[in-house]
Parts: structure tokens; C-alpha cells; sequence
């Protein structure tokens, strides 16, 4: 225990905020005060000034009764509501293409990335998107995924070319939080936004919220300083409005964003694809799903709240077991198949619409966590929104089933893992380019088994195994390596 000091500035917490504390049972935070040296008894003070008390109270007790609420019985998604890669005709993907690049070259489509999380299961304290998976380039998630956006816009610029098309630049908003922000715009600052324009790249911060003990009350880190985390990848509807970013938008003219999370190696960024297929139903939110590879595979499922409800989606831990072992009798498939890989697209009127219902009722996810805490680690909660959230306010969801091999690439453990490793989504990625290669009347040698290598074709060159023709046929290529320009 530390000596009392003396501190002429601050000697008792000011009467004001103390009352306040206690209007929400939380004056515990004050309860080592006496122990604390003035800076940091002043930090405490200016950190409890900070918190919007009364939105964190809402927040706390609404989550907390919510918990103890029955749940509605939900219904499985019937495959004749989601849009199947086997019912999709060629005819079908060309039109969505074709009505996709008109949208982006009119400067309608706006791409947002969540980028929040560190890499810690990843044995990392860099943000996820700095992390190098081990591909023949070496390139991080992020200049992946900034390449990719640069072959959109090249593509899009080739049919506003054709046509009466605008302005291809996409604007890429990227969500970080306290923990990752200054790192993020730095690795982008250093690496000269891979190619991109400084002025379409907007970083902004997710929120935190407090941790709190199992009845409500803040968990103190330190003596002068309160627990939080950041507020989950639902947060991004708050951060949006209060960053007054969904106005930006507007004044850009964009109409649509596309969404996702940033640890996803094959993502397709601004998929002209599924934007087209997005126009095309007129719907306000959409998702690409994919089936659940098993029962026990750690994914969210698509589901229905009741009969005939929404849609919204069930994480793997809430999902009973025998639900998730069940079987369609008529398909032979798992009945609750469709799986959520943080893969949006919304119309910039319901993003607006969100911002301000979710806020509203305040209902957040409890995670019980060990906490750092004044004791060491403490068990508590985390209070997190999550993406899908959002699902139940659209008046209409549409749902696109994707290739696994083709658009998931999961990196969320580290090596030495039993799945969703840098290797394991390298060798998919390495895969994949490889068949893009053989199509397009490449060959291929190489010095180790070909199911451990590949080749990487760079973004710059194709988006998705287009237009690789002219440099891959009758050409020999020596797996390892990256096919570029």
C-alpha cells in the first residue's frame, strides 16, 4: 500500500462528481483516494468527467435485465431465401457485375473496414491488418486489401470510360480503437497508403465502455484509472454518427457501403458482385454467408427471432448443441447452415436509420472476461455491440451464399493452431491464385508438394482470376512465388 501524499491542489474529490457517482451506485471509484499522489488523483477526476454517466448507466442496466429476458424461439433460414452460388446463373453474375462497376464508377459505393482489434491471439500487438501471413510479397492484410481497391477502381474507370461513368475512387473509412489508432495511420503513413490517395482514407475510433462486476459496478484497473474495452465492431454505428462520418458520406453522394471485418485474407473488398446483387433486390442490408463447415465450427448462424421474424444472427456459444447438430431432413444439411463471416453491404439511409435506434435501446452483449484489475485479474463484463445487430431494424435482409475457398480466409490464432492461422489462410490464398493460373493457361513447378505452396497473383494484376490470359499463357511459373506487374 502506497503512503498517503500530500496534495494541496485536490484534497477531496470535488462534491459535485461524487454525487453523481452515487446516483448510479458507482462512488467505489473513489475509494482509494486517499492513497493517491496528486497527478493522479487529478487523472481520476478528469477520467470520471469524461464519462457520460447517465448513457453508461442506461447502457449498463438495460444489458443486465436483458440477460434475464426469455429469448424468442428462433427458426432456421430456408434455403430458398438465400441466394446459392449453384442457383446463380452466369447471366446473373455478369448483369450484378456490369450494374456493380456503374455503381462504383458514379462514386456511389464506399468501403468501411473494422479494424479495431489488436493481434493478440495472434501472438501480436499490432493492429490485426499490419500482419504479414507469409505470402511469396510479404504483404500485409492491409496492402492486400488497398490493392484490391485500386484494381476496382481501375476496372470501374475502364467502364465509365465506356460509358457515361464518373468519378472510380472509392473512399475507404477505417475503424480503429484507442488501441490500435495511432499504430494503423502510421503503418499507412509509412507505406504511403499503398498506393492510394492520402485524402480517400478516413481513420476513425470505435468507442470504449467501462468493464463492470456482475452487479453493474465499474472494475478500477488502478486506483485512479477505470477498466474499459472497446465497445465490439457494433460500435462502429455509434462511432459513425458522433464522428459525423455517415454525413460525410452523404455530401460524397455515396448511397452504399460495403463493410467487413479486416482479418480476412481473401476478402473481395467493393465486390462489384454482391453491390450489383445488393441494387438489384433493393433491400437495405445484405450479408454473404457461407455454410457452416460442422456443428462445432466457432461462426454466428443466420437465423429467425420467431416465426416469420427477422433476421438476425446467433453466435456459435449461445447456440444450443442440438441445434447445431441438427439435420435437414429434406437437404441433409445442417438445418442453422448459414454462416456470418462480417461480410456487409447497407444503403447509407439504414446505417443513418441504426446509428440512431441502436443507441436507443441500448441492449448490449456481456462477455465475462478476466479483467485487469487493482486485485491482479478480476472476472467481469464486457459490453460489446456487434455488427449484426443491426439485422432485425432492416425492413428487408438479403442473403448471398459465397465460395469458402474463393472469399474466406479467416486469421484469427497463431500458428501452431488448429485453424484459421496465417498458414492456413496463406496456403488458400496460394491455392486459389494457383487455380486462377491453371484457367488462364499457366503452369506451374515447384520444389516442395504443391498442396503446401502456390502462386500469389498480385491484386494489381487480377481482382478475382479476370484478365489473366495475357500474362499467365503458355508461361511456366516456380511455386513459390507472386505473379505481378
Amino acid at each position: 500500500m502506497r503512503e498517503p501524499t500530500d496534495n494541496n491542489a485536490l484534497s477531496q474529490p470535488p462534491q459535485a462528481l461524487i454525487e453523481r457517482l452515487k446516483d448510479y451506485g458507482q462512488e467505489d471509484v473513489f475509494a482509494l483516494w486517499d492513497e493517491l499522489p496528486s497527478d493522479e488523483r487529478d487523472h481520476l477526476v478528469k477520467e470520471i468527467e469524461s464519462l457520460d454517466l447517465s448513457r453508461i448507466d442506461r447502457i449498463i442496466r438495460c444489458s443486465l435485465r436483458s440477460q434475464a429476458l426469455p429469448v424468442a424461439a428462433i427458426e432456421p433460414v430456408p434455403e430458398v431465401s438465400v441466394s446459392t452460388v449453384e442457383q446463380r446463373t452466369m447471366e446473373e453474375r455478369e448483369r450484378w457485375w456490369k450494374m456493380g462497376l456503374k455503381a462504383i464508377s458514379d462514386g456511389r459505393l464506399a468501403v468501411l473496414l473494422l479494424s479495431g482489434g489488436q493481434g493478440t491471439r495472434l501472438g501480436s500487438s499490432d493492429p490485426k491488418g499490419c500482419i504479414n501471413i507469409g505470402l511469396p510479397s510479404g504483404k500485409s492484410l492491409f496492402q492486400l486489401q488497398a490493392e484490391r481497391i485500386l484494381c476496382m477502381q481501375r476496372l470501374a474507370a475502364q467502364t465509365a470510360s465506356e460509358g457515361s461513368g464518373g468519378s472510380a475512387q472509392i473512399h475507404w473509412y477505417i475503424m480503429t480503437s484507442p488501441f490500435t489508432d495511432e499504430a494503423t495511420r502510421k503503418f499507412f503513413e509509412s507505406h504511403k497508403y499503398f498506393g492510394l490517395e492520402a485524402e480517400q482514407v478516413t481513420f476513425f475510433q470505435q468507442g470504449t465502455l467501462p468493464c463492470v462486476s456482475k452487479d453493474g459496478r465499474f472494475i478500477m484497473e488502478t486506483p485512479f484509472r477505470v477498466a474499459k474495452a472497446p465497445d465490439g465492431n457494433g460500435g462502429v454505428y455509434s462511432a459513425l454518427k458522433y464522428s459525423r462520418l455517415l454525413e460525410d458520406m452523404g455530401t460524397k453522394g455515396i448511397k452504399y457501403v460495403d463493410c467487413y471485418g479486416v482479418d480476412n485474407a481473401l476478402v473481395r473488398v467493393a465486390d462489384p458482385t454482391f453491390l450489383g446483387y445488393f441494387i438489384d433486390k433493393g433491400v437495405a442490408s445484405a450479408a454473404k454467408v457461407v455454410r457452416k463447415a460442422y456443428p462445432q465450427e466457432k461462426v454466428g448462424v443466420f437465423v429467425r427471432r420467431g416465426k416469420g421474424g427477422p433476421l438476425t444472427v446467433v453466435e456459435y456459444s449461445e447456440l444450443d448443441q442440438s441445434l447445431a447438430s441438427a439435420i435437414n431432413q429434406e437437404t441433409g444439411r445442417l438445418r442453422f447452415c448459414w454462416s456470418n463471416v462480417c461480410l456487409h453491404m447497407f444503403t447509407l439511409d439504414f446505417l443513418n436509420q441504426v446509428a440512431n435506434g441502436l443507441e436507443k435501446d441500448s441492449v448490449y452483449h456481456l462477455a465475462e472476461k478476466k479483467i485487469p484489475s487493482i486485485h491482479g485479474f478480476t472476472m467481469g463484463l464486457k459490453l460489446e455491440q456487434f455488427i449484426f445487430d443491426a439485422f432485425p431494424y432492416a425492413p428487408s435482409t438479403a442473403l448471398f451464399e459465397i465460395s469458402r475457398e474463393e472469399e474466406f480466409a479467416p486469421v484469427k490464432n497463431a500458428n501452431g493452431s488448429n485453424y484459421d492461422t496465417p498458414d492456413s489462410a496463406r496456403l488458400l490464398v496460394l491455392r486459389l491464385h494457383t487455380r486462377w493460373v491453371v484457367a488462364a493457361g499457366g503452369f506451374l513447378t515447384h520444389s516442395v508438394p504443391l498442396y503446401a505452396t502456390g502462386v500469389e497473383v498480385s491484386p494489381l494484376c487480377s481482382y478475382a482470376g479476370e484478365n489473366l490470359e495475357s500474362i499467365c499463357r503458355g508461361r511456366t511459373f516456380h511455386a513459390p512465388c507472386e505473379i505481378a506487374f
